[in-house]
């Protein structure tokens, strides 16, 4: 994926909305376990099998899929940007139904804007990475560049964790794709418009060698988002054109090439009415040598959502989409895989914050200031930072919107506010709104607030305006925002509370969620609280639960 900054002077986006169109050309295939060579492709999943499944398989923002399998289990990674921990690992027996497994990147230690210290990470930080698995030492592998300057390498031996950084290269690997290749070698694949593959050494700690291998032709446009494999002994490189084509490059030469170019897709419509065309993903293999596509699909206000469709192959090898009336289907036949082990950890639902530390499915604004948050009978949220303006909060924890709608509510406890303090609920996002309460004067309101904006750089140019209050007694408060991101245009996100915890009463006008895909990352549902005046008060959210219609 781009950013705009003095080094990404292509466009990017160009296409957000869908069209109708054909696959055209092919898919590509990868192994189970690691992009290892292959045997033979099997020409496509089991039509025949009675049960489906519905795009998008996950309706939540996860973009710049890459997919494995090892063994029966199938994991992901996604882009995360400023949020932290970084790149989140899903998990799935099924490829349709996914948890939240744990983080490759568990601090953005990048420098001292990912702490908002002195200066901002948003829109920086994790974008389109890859995850590997190598057989030889049973390690999972996270590699990607930050802010243009070198990339990291993580390792774990489980998906959970615990991930530490293996390596930094100076080296920065552009939307890289790394290989694990029947001989043990790793590669990388990467480069916007000019694609270059590099050799690590045997440890994966240096780099032993990096060369241009294609340049796409200028009637293509722009090439990137790389994921690379091997199959029946052919190098395949994996291409997204951002936002509406997937192309693939063929190498029966080697790694470095040459390579051919094919069309897999272009102005294909896509399975969420309003989105965009899936693109920029990866393609893994099931135990009974089926080939599926996780894409992305561009669907904001909520971000990019992922879809999966069967892939088949040509007869010389290249992955065809397989299409349902001309277009990624809305439903195809379940996959077919073993029984899972186990239901997988549902991505909705009810936390009470209990237990030592924070579930997988929440990621902080930047890097947290872990002295002034604590789990455990809730969570307790300490001021950080005194400030007027939510953008530069600290310890402001975030959670994904389940689309098409979806519905936040906190228990919060206040009584440990102090004069000052700011602490609530937010639709998060480079524009964003919120429902809370203040404190001042010794008093209590509950109060809506719209107007955080902040412009193309990131920085702030609205630190928000009071809409809507109410006097609140007690110490206790339940706060709902309900979000609509169904992809199109703009959509209303609306704010309420209760002080009997059952009667919700409305409070400010609606919040129009833009659409705009500049940002990258979709809305968040955003639990907060900051001082204006003086560090020391805290807050306590005891229930968080995410439902839907």
């Amino acid at each position: 994926m781009d950013l705009s900054c003095p080094h990404q002077h292509l466009p990017r986006r160009r296409v957000l909305a869908a069209t109708t169109g054909l696959a055209a050309g092919a898919f590509l295939p990868l192994t189970g376990a690691s992009r290892a060579a292959a045997s033979a492709p099997a020409q496509g999943p089991d039509l025949a099998t009675a049960a489906g499944y519905l795009n998008p398989v996950i309706w939540q923002d996860f973009a710049d899929i890459d997919v494995i399998r090892v063994g029966g289990t199938y994991y992901a990674s996604a882009s995360t940007m400023h949020y932290s921990p970084g790149a989140p690992v899903l998990r799935s027996y099924d490829l349709v139904n996914w948890e939240i497994a744990g983080h490759s990147v568990p601090v953005l230690d990048f420098g001292a804007k990912y702490d908002l210290n002195g200066g901002r990470g948003y829109v920086r930080g994790i974008w389109a990475s890859s995850l590997a698995y190598r057989p030889s030492n049973r390690t999972f592998y996270w590699l990607g560049q930050i802010d243009f300057a070198r990339t990291y390498i993580y390792t774990a031996t489980a998906a959970e964790g615990p991930w530490n950084r293996l390596t930094t290269i100076s080296t920065p690997y552009y939307d890289a794709g790394l290989l694990v290749d029947s001989d043990d070698t790793l590669y990388v694949a990467y480069g916007n418009t000019t694609i270059s593959v590099a050799q690590l050494s045997r440890d994966g700690r240096t780099q032993v060698r990096t060369q241009q291998v294609f340049s796409t032709p200028s009637s293509v446009g722009t090439l990137e988002g790389a994921r690379f494999y091997k199959i029946n002994g052919q190098y395949y490189i994996f291409l997204t054109r951002p936002a509406n084509g997937q192309y693939i490059l063929k190498s029966s030469s080697g790694p470095f090439g040459p390579y051919t170019m094919r069309q897999v897709l272009l102005d294909l419509r896509g399975p969420i009415p309003g989105g965009g065309v899936p693109h920029q993903g990866g393609l893994v293999q099931t135990q009974s040598g089926a080939w599926y596509y996780l894409a992305f699909v561009d669907a904001y206000p909520g971000g990019r959502m992922p879809a999966l469709a069967p892939v088949t192959w040509t007869s010389d090898g290249w992955p065809v989409v397989q299409l349902v009336n001309g277009a990624w289907g809305t439903s195809y036949p379940l996959p077919a895989v073993p029984t899972p082990p186990r239901q997988v950890t549902p991505l909705v639902g009810v936390d009470t914050f209990d237990g030592t530390d924070l579930k997988p499915r929440w990621e902080w604004n930047h890097n947290p200031d872990n002295t002034k948050w604590s789990v455990g009978n809730g969570l307790t949220l300490r001021t950080a930072t005194v400030t007027n303006d939510l953008y530069w909060a600290r310890n402001t924890l975030t959670h994904r919107i389940q689309g098409p709608t979806s519905t936040a509510t906190v228990d919060l406890d206040f009584s440990a506010m102090r004069d000052g303090d700011r602490a609530g609920l937010a639709l998060l996002r480079d524009s964003s709104a919120w429902i809370g309460v203040k404190r001042e004067g010794g008093a209590t309101r509950v109060v809506m607030v719209n107007g955080l904006t902040m412009d193309g750089n990131w920085n702030t140019t609205g630190t928000g305006t009071e809409v809507a209050s109410a006097a609140v007694s007690g110490s206790r408060v339940r706060l709902r925002a309900a979000a609509d991101i169904r992809p199109g245009a703009a959509r209303p996100g609306t704010f309420s509370y209760s002080l009997d915890g059952s009667n919700f009463i409305r409070l400010g006008p609606a919040f129009s969620m833009g659409n705009d895909w500049r940002f990258f990352m979709g809305h968040r549902f955003a639990l907060f609280n900051h001082a204006t005046q003086a560090l020391g008060g805290a807050v306590r959210v005891t229930r968080f639960e995410l439902s839907t219609p």
